[in-house]
C-alpha cells in the first residue's frame, strides 16, 4: 500500500456512496449524527464480532458471554453514580446559540491549559476571559456552564411519572455486574471468570460528530474479568497483551496504533492502572478505540450496598469470603470499524493513468469473500450454479452489471478478496478464473476444486 494521505471526508464519502453506512432517516432529512449500517457495514460488523468472540471467548477459557437488557432498574444507575454525576459541561454561544461541550471547546483552542484537570469554575473563568471563540460565528460570549445529563430518559407503564422513570443504558458493563452472581451460580464456575457482553449503549452527547466516531447510539464489546484481590496487575497485564494481539489480528497499521497509559492524575480513585489503545484517524488525530482498566471491587461493592444482596465470593480453596476485583477491557465497536475502514482505504495508481479504489481489509473481515461474475448475460444460468454452490459456505455476491473491468473495480472498492469469472471457456473446460484483490493476479481453477482452492487462499491470510 502507498503512503499517500487521504482526508477523512474523502473516505467517509466513499463509505456512504458504496453502502457501508447510510445517513439515518435520510428520506426525512436525517437526524443529527445518526447513521445506519448498510449491507456492507453490517457484514463487516458481524465479522469483527466473530474475530472478537474467537479471540476473547473461545481463546480464553475463563470467559462466557451474556446479553443483558438495555433498560434496567433505575437503581442500577443510582448505585453507579450515573444519575447524580453522568453530566457534560454545556455552554451556548450567546450570539448564534450554538451549543458546545465547554471542555472540548477550551481544549481545542487553548493548548496551553490542562483542561482534563479543570473544574467547572475554572472553565467558566477561561470562557469569561474572552479567549475562546465560537466555532460557528467567532463571537466570544458564552452562557455559564450548566451540567447536561447524558443518559436518555424514558418511562415504563402508561403514565410519565417520576416513579416510572427509566434510562437507556449508557454502558454495557453494569448488565454484567448485576448478573455476576447469576452467572457464577448457573455455570458452576470458580474464579477467575470473565463475563462478556456485546451490545448497544446510548449517550445523549452534546456535540456528537466525526461520522461514526462519536454517536448517541453505539455498540460496545466489553469484558468484566473477576478474580481474587491482589492479582490486579497480573490480570491487567494479561489482558493488555491479549488486546494488543487482537488489534494486531485485525491488521491495523502498526504506526497508526499506540498504547497510552493513564497518568496517576487521570486514574479513578479506585483504579490501579488504565491503558487506552488509540488510533491515528485522518483529520481527527489520535482517538480511543478501547480501554483496559483495573476497577478493583468498586462496582460490585456499590451494587451490594444499594441492592442489599450479598455479592461476595466464597473461595472453595481457602474458605475465604471476599468481593472479587475486576479488570475491564472495553472496545468501542463502531470506532474499531471506523479505524479498519480508514486504515484499509487506498487509491492505487495503475498503468496508463488509470486508478482504482481498494479496501485492503483482512480477507475474513471483508463484507463479501467472493463475487461470482458471468462474463456475459448468456452465461448467467451456469454461473448461478457456481454461485449457489459457494453461497452456503461464504458471504458471496452475484454481479452481472457492467463490463468485467468495471465489476472488478467495484469489488476492489468494497474490499472483496476474490472475483470468480465464469466465461465461455468454462462451458468446455469446467473451470473458472479467480482474481485476487490486492495483487490482481488471476488463475484458472476447476469448478470441482474451487472450494478447496478458496479455503487454501483464505487460510493463508486468516485472522484466526
Amino acid at each position: 500500500m502507498s503512503d499517500k494521505k487521504y482526508t477523512f471526508e474523502e473516505i467517509v464519502n466513499h463509505l456512504v456512496t458504496s453502502g457501508f453506512v447510510y445517513k439515518g432517516s435520510e428520506i426525512y432529512g436525517g437526524l443529527a449524527n445518526s447513521w445506519d449500517y448498510g449491507p456492507l457495514g453490517t457484514l463487516l460488523k458481524n465479522h469483527v464480532k466473530d474475530v472478537f468472540r474467537h479471540h476473547f471467548i473461545r481463546g480464553i477459557e475463563y470467559n462466557v458471554e451474556i446479553d443483558p437488557a438495555i433498560i434496567m432498574n433505575p437503581k442500577v444507575w443510582e448505585a453507579t453514580g450515573h444519575v447524580a454525576n453522568f453530566h457534560d459541561p454545556l455552554v451556548d454561544c450567546k450570539y448564534c446559540h450554538s451549543r458546545y461541550r465547554a471542555d472540548d471547546l477550551i481544549k481545542e483552542q487553548r493548548k496551553d491549559l490542562d483542561v482534563d484537570n479543570m473544574n467547572q469554575d475554572q472553565m467558566n473563568e477561561v470562557l469569561a476571559s474572552k479567549t475562546i471563540k465560537c466555532p460557528s460565528c467567532e463571537h466570544t460570549d458564552f452562557t455559564p456552564i450548566r451540567q447536561f445529563q447524558m443518559m436518555f430518559k424514558t418511562f415504563i407503564g402508561v403514565t410519565e411519572e417520576k416513579t416510572s422513570t427509566v434510562y437507556l443504558r449508557p454502558e454495557t458493563a453494569q448488565g454484567i455486574f448485576v448478573n455476576f452472581k447469576n452467572v457464577l451460580r448457573t455455570t458452576r464456575r470458580k474464579l477467575p471468570i470473565g463475563i462478556v457482553d456485546i451490545g448497544k449503549s446510548f449517550r445523549n452527547e452534546i456535540t456528537p460528530g466525526n461520522f461514526t466516531f462519536r454517536t448517541r447510539e453505539f455498540e460496545q464489546m466489553e469484558i468484566e474479568f473477576f478474580f481474587k484481590p491482589g492479582e490486579d496487575m497480573k490480570w491487567f497485564e494479561f489482558f493488555k497483551e491479549n488486546c494488543k494481539e487482537f488489534v494486531e489480528k485485525l491488521g491495523l497499521k502498526d504506526e497508526k496504533v499506540r498504547f497510552r497509559d493513564h497518568e496517576k492524575e487521570e486514574l479513578a480513585f479506585y483504579s490501579q492502572a488504565t491503558t487506552d489503545i488509540e488510533y491515528d484517524f485522518p483529520s481527527i488525530g489520535w482517538g480511543e478505540l478501547m480501554g483496559i482498566a483495573c476497577r478493583s471491587d468498586y462496582d460490585l461493592k456499590r451494587h451490594q450496598e444499594m441492592s442489599k444482596v450479598d455479592l461476595t465470593y466464597l473461595d472453595p480453596e481457602t474458605n475465604e469470603r471476599y468481593i472479587p476485583h475486576v479488570v475491564e477491557p472495553s472496545f468501542g465497536l463502531d470506532r474499531l470499524m471506523l479505524a479498519l475502514l480508514m486504515d484499509s482505504y487506498e487509491v492505487e495508481e495503475l498503468d496508463k493513468g488509470d486508478s482504482r479504489i481498494v479496501m485492503h481489509l483482512a480477507y475474513d473481515l471483508a463484507p463479501y469473500t467472493l463475487s461470482v461474475m458471468p462474463l456475459s448475460n448468456k452465461l448467467n444460468e451456469k454461473a448461478k450454479e457456481v454461485f449457489d454452490m459457494l453461497r452456503v459456505d461464504y458471504d458471496c455476491i452475484f454481479d452481472t452489471t457492467g463490463s468485467i473491468g468495471k465489476r472488478y473495480r467495484r469489488e476492489d472498492a468494497i474490499g472483496t478478496p476474490f472475483c470468480i469469472t465464469y466465461d465461455f471457456d468454462s462451458l468446455e473446460d469446467q473451470s473458472v478464473t479467480i482474481r485476487e484483490r490486492d495483487s490482481m493476479e488471476q488463475r484458472r481453477v476447476k469448478i470441482s476444486e474451487l472450494k478447496e482452492t478458496i479455503d487454501s487462499l483464505l487460510r493463508a491470510k486468516k485472522t484466526y
